[in-house]
């Protein structure tokens, strides 16, 4: 039917050659729909978080939770470790939206580079999330358990911890996907995989899941470690 149109208009059916009525490529169509999709999930587990934060008579406060870093953390500058963590994922976006350019202008060169220093840019964050854990398992934190009290001095409840660890965790292991994935178009890329297609449309699939990523970490962030 779709070649029986073009014969007729002479124009391109948008049912062929993968494109949706949309005139949208089916695979970054469904890129969209699964984004869309993801973003309920991580909104109905913030939704939740607020929901029992602001329900709450009294709450840990972030600055005495996340105020210790490596290396010399003082438990004096609180926000400064996250701040980094924060910085490094935004700097991560900035490499992918340089891969996924370079990929619309067909160099090679320059995807490989900047997909390399975006994974680069991952694995640091995951680093930092697993120091991060680490220190606060130490503490004594993790689900179920929450030594830190309210900000009025009261006993907490591990609501706090909860909703820490799942919203954080569930958010870390999207990150790492996105490593793993941009490591799969790195060795696509090296592969001359893209340049036999004459596209790296891939890459900007990749790269509007890890632009995703990165999104989701601003409200992460502003939920559990400014607010």
């Amino acid at each position: 039917m779709a070649d029986s149109v073009a014969a007729h208009t002479g124009k391109r059916s948008p049912w062929s050659g993968g494109y949706s009525p949309f005139k949208v490529e089916y695979g970054k169509l469904m890129m969209w729909f699964f984004l869309l999709s993801d973003s309920f999930t991580f909104g109905a587990l913030l939704i939740s978080y607020g929901t029992t934060r602001f329900a709450t008579m009294g709450w840990p406060d972030p600055n005495k939770v996340f105020n210790k870093y490596p290396l010399g953390g003082d438990g004096n500058s609180p926000l400064v470790f996250v701040s980094i963590m924060t910085f490094i994922l935004i700097i991560s976006s900035v490499t992918m939206v340089l891969a996924v350019q370079s990929g619309k202008e067909m160099n090679k060169k320059a995807v490989v580079k900047y997909l390399i220093l975006t994974i680069i840019g991952g694995l640091a964050f995951l680093s930092c999330q697993a120091w991060e854990w680490t220190h606060l398992f130490h503490e004594g934190a993790w689900w179920g358990r929450n030594p830190f009290p309210n900000a009025d001095g009261t006993l907490s409840s591990p609501n706090f911890t909860n909703f820490f660890f799942t919203i954080t965790g569930f958010h870390g292991f999207h990150v790492f996907s996105g490593v793993i994935i941009n490591i799969i178009m790195l060795i696509m890329t090296l592969c001359n995989t893209f340049e036999k297609r004459g596209h790296y449309l891939m890459i900007e699939k990749a790269g509007l899941y890890w632009h995703f990523v990165d999104l989701v970490w601003v409200f992460v962030f502003t939920c559990f470690y400014l607010i």
